[in-house]
């Protein structure tokens, strides 16, 4: 089968798309032909030789296709079925890839538009389970716009919080159209959000990782009500929580964005698709930030 592979650490010039022996799925997984693959932060890390050290390494953690095979313990899941989720071995960006977590997609979506939902959507409901939001929350988001940001806007609405969201100028219509009171980043964040919550905020998650956690922390009222997703060493500096993959994943995400979806309640991000053979141009956008919203790369048609 094809897969996109990489034999040495560097740039995006060393990915390729090599032909790979097809994977078969353990007792409690399945194995999808995968029709869309989501590009995340890790690919790259893993290309540039921030993860794991081994070599060769295949790519793609998030994949959307047609179930072909099922483990022996697995339930509820037919050949045929239309699923999305987590591939453990960081191998979906392949023809055939084996999820060891998984959920129907929601009928109204395509595979593309599944693929770019499972870690955006699992990360930001991690998030909000390790700060107790909750319905009357007041909680502050830095970093709202982006696919997580977004998420997690609208998961706290939906568990009937007030959101305060920062964003650019260009965002804050935006933010608002998913249920988030805009502000923008930057010189005089902390009376911009004062001037919405006088008394500040209950809760606040730092998406963006731009240092802005004592100014999160004044918001909130301590470090104990911050948590951050993209700033460990900032988290470790002022006594903020830091949610990792390695900090329980909350992969009920993955099952309870289907109603959302279908009931009108959730706003996909923006996706952008290329094919699987020019994975190496996919890393090259993702690294130049030009990819609005969540770039995924399309396998079977």
């Amino acid at each position: 089968m094809r897969a996109a592979r990489f034999s040495r650490f560097g740039g995006p010039e060393v990915l390729e798309i090599a032909d790979l022996p097809e994977p078969h799925p353990g007792r409690e997984e399945v194995r999808v032909a995968v029709r869309a693959a989501g590009v995340g932060l890790s690919d790259l890390k893993k290309r540039q030789g921030l993860m794991d050290q081994d070599l060769p390494q295949t790519l793609g953690y998030e994949a959307a296709g047609v179930v072909d095979e099922v483990g022996a313990d697995v339930t509820g899941v037919a050949i045929g079925d239309r699923v999305f989720g987590f591939c453990g071995d960081g191998a979906a960006q392949a023809e055939l890839a084996v999820l060891s977590f998984w959920a129907p997609i929601p009928p109204s979506l395509d595979f593309a538009s599944a693929a770019a939902l499972p870690a955006a959507v699992e990360t930001a409901m991690r998030a909000l389970d390790q700060l107790g939001v909750t319905a009357g929350s007041t909680l502050l988001i830095s970093g709202a716009s982006g696919s997580v940001g977004s998420a997690a806007v609208q998961f706290a609405v939906n568990r009937g919080a007030r959101v305060i969201g920062t964003g650019s100028p260009a965002n804050q219509d935006y933010l608002r159209s998913l249920g988030a009171e805009p502000v923008t980043y930057g010189n005089g964040l902390t009376a911009r959000v004062r001037a919405l919550a006088p008394d500040g905020v209950d809760l606040a998650l730092d998406v963006a990782g731009s240092g802005i956690l004592p100014e999160l922390i004044g918001l909130a009222g301590g470090p104990e009500q911050v948590l951050t997703i993209a700033d460990f060493p900032g988290a470790q500096a002022h006594g903020v929580r830091f949610s990792g993959g390695d900090s329980g994943r909350a992969l009920h995400a993955l099952t309870e964005i289907g109603p959302l979806v279908e009931a009108g309640r959730f706003t996909l991000p923006a996706v952008r698709t290329m094919p699987l053979g020019e994975i190496a141009e996919a890393h090259r956008l993702s690294e130049a930030g030009q990819v609005r919203g969540k770039l995924v790369v399309l396998i079977h048609p």
